[in-house]
């Protein structure tokens, strides 16, 4: 991500924004902000306010996400705020509309109701610029098949960072099928869609998706209605989409080892596997025990020999109750001998 500033709206920010609309934009973006962080601007959110809309846009450099709620602009504007403190203080408040007022020396205040607080930003100027996504040469994508594709590849993604091409995923594009390989060296995982219509593609596009990309792409989709997304890309950065949210990714560069080579090409051996969950598997029957019956020994109280069922078997030892398993007999009394008369 460039770190070059961007032009900022002219004014003091100044909105009222639903509680409700706020807090699902804010739960959606603070999973991007970077929480252990040596640049400080990155641990807060860029609040945007223009034509009755605020931008909310959260960043780590590697990628970042900017999302959008409708609101009362005022004043247009743009400031910073601390991305958890404010995450947190939100969640707090009650249903209702909230203002949001940028003062001077980057303080922003608050206002809910009986509630009134106020947090220190950062510059405007200091925030790193977010690269836009771009008009021309996207392609739709269908978002329940690419979701199951992530879903099937993302665990075989390689963790070592010395691997620098395996820590992502590559997507092959083609016009009526697309396909999604991971792996680390040890295991592959590939699973392709045939029946999609992509169009605007000719031949076939491969494009390797960062891990951390992957993990946000699936939060997103899991959370939105849209049925499908929009894909781009450029030089550097990886575009998605999703409703009213993008997200922008770096690229990873570099070349995916030739994953064809390994996968059998002359397989006549097929497995499938139909699971339903209101047919459940026919249990299996018992397996017959080749050990001889068990004796079953009754005790009675009249008697101290056990009547056994089976007279053949030797008699079994009486099992401890409970109580003489916890606790120790008491030792018996011994009565006291008669003096015998001489």
């Amino acid at each position: 991500m460039s770190t070059t500033p961007e032009a900022a709206p002219a004014g003091n920010l100044e909105i009222t924004v639903s509680r409700a609309e706020l807090l699902r934009e804010l739960t959606a973006a603070q999973s991007v902000v970077e929480r252990k962080t040596t640049i400080p601007i990155l641990s807060n959110f860029l609040f945007e306010a223009t034509d009755g809309k605020l931008t909310i846009t959260a960043t780590d450099l590697d990628q970042s996400l900017k999302t959008s709620c409708t609101a009362k602009v005022k004043k247009a504007g743009a400031c910073t705020i601390p991305a958890r403190k404010l995450f947190d203080y939100i969640k707090l408040l009650p249903e209702g509309d909230i203002a949001i007022k940028l003062m001077d020396n980057h303080w922003v205040q608050i206002k809910a109701g009986r509630s009134n607080t106020k947090m220190v930003g950062m510059a405007r100027a200091n925030f790193p610029q977010v690269p836009e996504f771009p008009e021309a040469g996207a392609y739709k994508i269908n978002a329940a098949s690419l979701k199951n594709m992530i879903a099937k590849t993302i665990f075989a993604i390689s963790n070592e960072e010395s691997r620098y091409t395996l820590n992502g995923a590559l997507l092959v594009l083609k016009a009526e099928s697309m396909a999604m390989v991971a792996t680390d060296g040890h295991r592959l995982a590939h699973i392709e869609k045939l029946g999609e219509s992509l169009e605007g593609i000719s031949g076939e596009k491969k494009t390797l998706i960062p891990r951390k990309a992957l993990a946000e792409l699936m939060s997103l989709l899991g959370a939105s209605d849209s049925e499908f997304l929009e894909f781009a890309d450029d030089e550097q950065s990886l575009f998605f989409r999703i409703g009213g949210r993008v997200l922008t990714s770096r690229k990873l560069t570099g070349q995916f080892p030739n994953y064809e080579a390994v996968l059998p090409r002359d397989n006549t051996k097929f497995v499938i596997v139909r699971s339903s969950p209101h047919n459940p598997p026919t249990p299996a029957s018992p397996k017959t025990s080749s050990k001889p019956p068990t004796t079953m020994t009754r005790w009675s109280s009249a008697s101290t020999a056990p009547t056994s069922s089976t007279s053949s078997a030797p008699p079994a030892k009486p099992a401890k109750s409970a109580w003489s398993s916890r606790t120790p007999s008491p030792p018996a009394r011994c009565a006291p001998k008669t003096p015998t008369r001489t």
